[in-house]
C-alpha cells in the first residue's frame, strides 16, 4: 500500500529545477550522478539487469522516496550499477553533488530527512529479499498484479515487464498469467489484464509457501 509521504521541504535558491518526459532514461550502468533527485511528482523505476539479461525493478522512485543508487553514488563515489527510466513525467529540484554534501553536514533538517528516506528504502529492499528467497511464484505474480493495478482493476503491462517485476523469465510469467485467466482469476489481452476476483488473489498473494 502506498504511503502518505510529501516532498523533502525547505529547498535552497540554489537548487536546480528538474523536469523530465515519460519514458526518458535517467542513467544508466556506469554512469556518473549529476546529483540528488527529489521529486515533487511523478515516478522513476529503477531496474538492474543481470549478466544473463534478466531483469529486476529493484524499487521505484515517487515523491519523499531516495533512490539508493544516487545515494550510494554520492555518499561513496560510486558509479550507478541499475538503469533509472521516468515511468512519467517527472518534476522536482536537483541538488548537485557539492551541494549535497554541504547540506549533509550543515543542515540538520535535510540529513534527518535524506536518513530517515534511505531507511524506509532499505526496509523495503528487505522485503524484496524476503519476496524473492521465500515467496513461491504464484504469490509474487498475484502481488505484483495487485500492486500495479489501477483503480479500473486492470493494468497496461507486458509480460516482459512482469518478468522484470517478479524476477522470472518471460515465458513463465506467460504460462502462470493463462493459468491464473484459466481459474478465472485474470482476463488478459494484449498490453492489458483485468482482475477479475482481486479477493482470490489477495490470497494467493499472502501464500508465502
Amino acid at each position: 500500500m502506498r504511503r502518505d509521504i510529501t516532498p523533502m521541504s525547505n529547498a535552497p535558491a540554489n537548487d536546480l529545477p528538474f523536469q523530465a518526459p515519460q519514458a526518458q532514461v535517467l542513467f544508466r550502468p556506469g554512469d556518473s550522478c549529476p546529483g540528488l533527485i527529489l521529486l515533487e511528482a511523478g515516478s522513476i523505476r529503477v531496474t538492474l539487469t543481470a549478466a544473463n539479461g534478466r531483469s529486476l525493478v529493484l524499487y521505484r522512485v515517487r515523491p519523499g522516496d531516495m533512490c539508493l543508487q544516487s545515494f550510494a553514488c554520492l555518499t561513496e563515489g560510486q558509479h550507478y550499477s541499475a538503469e533509472g527510466v521516468a515511468e512519467t513525467a517527472l518534476k522536482g529540484r536537483l541538488v548537485p553533488p557539492d551541494r549535497f554534501a554541504q547540506r549533509m553536514a550543515d543542515d540538520a533538517a535535510f540529513r534527518g530527512q535524506v536518513l530517515a528516506a534511505v531507511a524506509r528504502r532499505f526496509g523495503e529492499y528487505e522485503r524484496l529479499v524476503e519476496d524473492v528467497a521465500l515467496s513461491g511464484f504464484d504469490a509474487r505474480l498475484a502481488r505484483a498484479l495487485l500492486a500495479l493495478a489501477g483503480p479500473d482493476e486492470a493494468l497496461h503491462i507486458t509480460h516482459e515487464a512482469l518478468a522484470e517485476e517478479t524476477a522470472s523469465g518471460r515465458a513463465f510469467v506467460s504460462r502462470r498469467l493463462s493459468g491464473f485467466a484459466a481459474d478465472g482469476l485474470i482476463a488478459t489481452q494484449r498490453g492489458q489484464i483485468t482482475l477479475l476476483a482481486p479477493d482470490r488473489l489477495r490470497q494467493i498473494a499472502a501464500d508465502l509457501g
